[in-house]
């Protein structure tokens, strides 16, 4: 019989990007495998561009106790060989407990974000020193004898007309993407500094910028295209398959730590990521080509949506400091 497989990432966005390796590496060790996942509904749009899942299974923690009851009852009846939760959280190690595999593997307690999620893991892993979180996502295969030394990304991008009227606008020469927007406050650059830096960008190597904008966010990327003296446009509405097309078709990003920045490392976009409150290490950028301009090291609110600070210390990276970076991500991506 083939091996049955259950990976549980809830979310965020960025997060759940960042497990699709361990999914990539379990289809190509087990070819007729049956590998699904439990995941947030409000990422189901993005797990449905992964063709290597077979069920991709929407459950919320904070639902109906009625329901969460008949997910768990669904899942025990398949079996599974093996679950992996890849949270972290006692919520998502709960879950994959629940769901009763034959084994449940989770990190070692010293790498969770709340320890108590290690009572119910069967397996525990050390990452063996990994700092960014998708190479700690795929120690958890060790215990089934796999190794994968490269992330994969396997993703099938649907036909986007966002994406398709976004490349008429700039024709040939193409767009750089500016995604000033995150749900932390200090995890965003000021929207004037974004604008210098499609300013400059026009100026220097004629290249324009679109501006993407998320709920909420429309009046903070209308801020950047006014600061950008008409080098920039304002992106039209996207769902998240239209940024993953438009991220695939752009010559570079600037983000902050941010689900946009995490789907342009996906498809391969080159990217200057932005970094505050979050360590670039753990949740930037993964390909050595790709840059990060950091104030982690200075910053005095770790991981905390608000800053203490009177000034996010994000605010503390210039424009000159970006343009630097991007001048190098250019060289290096030829």
């Amino acid at each position: 019989m083939s091996p049955r497989f259950l990976i549980v990432r809830l979310g965020s966005l960025g997060d759940v990007i960042h497990g699709i390796p361990v999914a990539a590496a379990l289809r190509a060790a087990h070819r007729a495998a049956q590998i699904d996942w439990l995941v947030d509904p409000r990422y189901l749009e993005v797990l449905n561009l992964v063709p290597v899942l077979s069920r991709r299974i929407g459950v919320d923690p904070r639902g109906a106790r009625t329901v969460l009851l008949r997910v768990i009852r669904d899942l025990r009846r398949t079996r599974y060989d093996a679950v992996l939760d890849l949270q972290g959280l006692i919520k998502s190690a709960v879950l994959a407990r629940a769901a009763g595999g034959v084994q449940t593997i989770g990190l070692t307690r010293a790498h969770l974000r709340e320890p108590a999620a290690t009572l119910f893991y069967t397996r525990h892993v050390d990452p063996h020193g990994a700092r960014h979180v998708v190479f700690r996502n795929l120690a958890l295969l060790e215990p089934l004898g796999i190794r994968a030394e490269a992330p994969t990304f396997p993703l099938v991008i649907p036909p986007s007309a966002v994406a398709d009227t976004v490349s008429a606008w700039f024709s040939h020469a193409g767009y750089v993407v500016l995604n000033p927007g995150a749900a932390w406050p200090n995890k965003r650059w000021p929207p004037d500094r974004f604008g210098a830096i499609a300013a400059a960008l026009r100026e220097i190597r004629g290249l324009r910028s679109l501006v993407l904008w998320g709920p909420g966010e429309r009046p903070l990327a209308e801020a950047v295209v006014a600061a950008a003296n008409g080098a920039a446009e304002l992106s039209p509405p996207t769902a998240v398959a239209d940024l993953f097309a438009l991220a695939a078709r752009a010559r570079l990003l600037v983000s902050g730590d941010t689900g946009p920045l995490h789907i342009a490392a996906a498809v391969g976009t080159p990217i200057v990521a932005l970094f505050g409150p979050t360590f670039p290490e753990r949740n930037g950028p993964w390909s050595v080509t790709d840059l990060s301009v950091s104030r982690a090291d200075r910053c005095v609110c770790h991981h905390k949506r608000r800053c203490r600070r009177s000034v996010a210390c994000i605010d503390d990276i210039t424009v000159n400091e970006v343009l630097e970076a991007i001048d190098r991500r250019f060289a290096a991506h030829g």
